[in-house]
């Protein structure tokens, strides 16, 4: 019984308890301190505490500092007038050039040259044996002497009336016949020879004395040295440039150096090297300048207005195309293509180049067009310095 009294005071006294906390209303605190404590971002410990001021948050323009521009050298060179130079390789070859061969076959009887021997125009080189035809011609000029004999004594009897007209044309005509007849003959002998074509020299001579040839064999070759023909093939972007009579200049490959004159340019390009035939034609009166040999061709073309820079300021485009880089007036970086007027042991001779342009020499190819730069006028020892590594490798 005292147990069951106890259990309902407890219950009495936690009803009270329950009652008293009711009336004070802290209860509907609790949530709003959560909730504010979330709002604020702060523990419900830290409610009671002072707000810490907030670092204001930095610019995104000063975030991110610029980059500083690219310095680079430019210089603008002076302008003066070149002349256009085209070099191209080639080779040197004889004026004219005949393989003589026999019109009939036999047996070689006289054989006058030998290689190397400068011969004129008709001079004998061989002839074949032809003994029958030889004496051939023999009758053919006494048969002719005869008839011309017989006509003068037909027409002093035809004058006087002692000879019919009839036997005079017969007489004539006998004439007639015998002239023929030696032609004939001499042409047969004639046959039989070979003969320069015109002035050369004897270059080969692939027969003996005594040897039997057939008919169309070769017997000889024979040159025409003087001129002798520097030959060559120009593109078609430089075949403008160029005219029949212009001087050009020829460097051999024993390095001597001779001066001749266009005679052709051929008008129908090669259908693999869309390339142009270019033939110079020199004086070779010594014929000391043989055919065959490797030169290199220099044709002079108009004088164009250009500028001289070092090999090192070319670069490529965007395109592929060579070109330099210039710095315009709002510093900006522009690209021109170039025109190779002439290529030179001091430096590139390079038209197509605005007059004023200020050409980057140093870190061309750091940047690229359109890109704002700083630009530094290059000092004279950059410059002979550039120029000389390019003149350098020419060496």
């Amino acid at each position: 019984m005292p147990k069951i009294r106890f259990h309902k005071l407890a219950a009495i006294v936690v009803l009270i308890g329950f009652a008293a906390w009711m009336g004070t209303g802290e209860f509907s605190s609790v949530g709003s301190a959560a909730d504010k404590s979330v709002t604020t971002g702060k523990h419900p410990a830290d409610a009671g505490k002072p707000a810490q001021p907030q670092a204001a948050k930095p610019d995104a323009a000063q975030a991110e500092p610029k980059a500083p521009l690219r310095t680079v050298a430019v210089v603008t060179p002076p302008r003066k007038t070149f002349a256009r130079a085209i070099r191209i390789s080639g080779l040197t070859e004889a004026d004219k050039r005949a393989v003589l061969a026999t019109r009939v076959a036999g047996v070689i009887d006289k054989l006058p040259v030998k290689q190397g021997d400068h011969v004129k125009t008709g001079d004998l080189v061989l002839m074949l044996a032809a003994e029958e035809k030889i004496s051939n011609v023999d009758n053919a000029k006494q048969l002719l002497v005869q008839r011309k004999a017989e006509l003068d004594a037909a027409e002093r009897l035809a004058k006087t009336g002692n000879l019919p007209k009839l036997q005079l044309d017969t007489a004539r005509s006998n004439l007639t016949l015998a002239q023929s007849q030696l032609d004939t003959a001499q042409a047969e002998l004639d046959r039989n020879e070979v003969k320069a074509p015109f002035d050369g020299v004897i270059d080969r001579v692939p027969v003996e004395l005594g040897s039997s040839v057939m008919q169309g064999g070769e017997v000889a070759t024979i040159l025409k040295l003087d001129p002798v023909i520097a030959r060559g093939e120009i593109s078609e972007r430089d075949l403008r440039y160029i005219k029949i009579g212009d001087e050009a200049d020829v460097r051999l490959v024993n390095d001597q150096k001779v001066t001749g004159t266009v005679r052709y340019i051929s008008r129908d390009a090669s259908a693999q090297t869309r390339t142009f035939r270019v033939e110079v034609a020199i004086p070779n009166g010594d014929g000391s300048i043989p055919a065959g040999m490797t030169a290199e061709i220099t044709l002079s073309a108009e004088p164009t207005n250009a500028v001289m820079l070092p090999r090192s300021v070319v670069t490529l485009g965007d395109k592929g195309d060579l070109g330099i880089r210039a710095v315009g007036k709002d510093d900006k970086v522009a690209f021109f293509p170039i025109d190779l007027v002439d290529d030179t042991p001091h430096g590139l001779v390079l038209g197509g180049i605005p007059e004023g342009a200020r050409i980057i020499v140093a870190g061309q190819e750091l940047v690229k067009e359109g890109d704002l730069v700083k630009p530094v006028e290059a000092d004279q020892a950059t410059i002979s310095k550039l120029i000389g590594e390019a003149a350098a490798g020419t060496q």
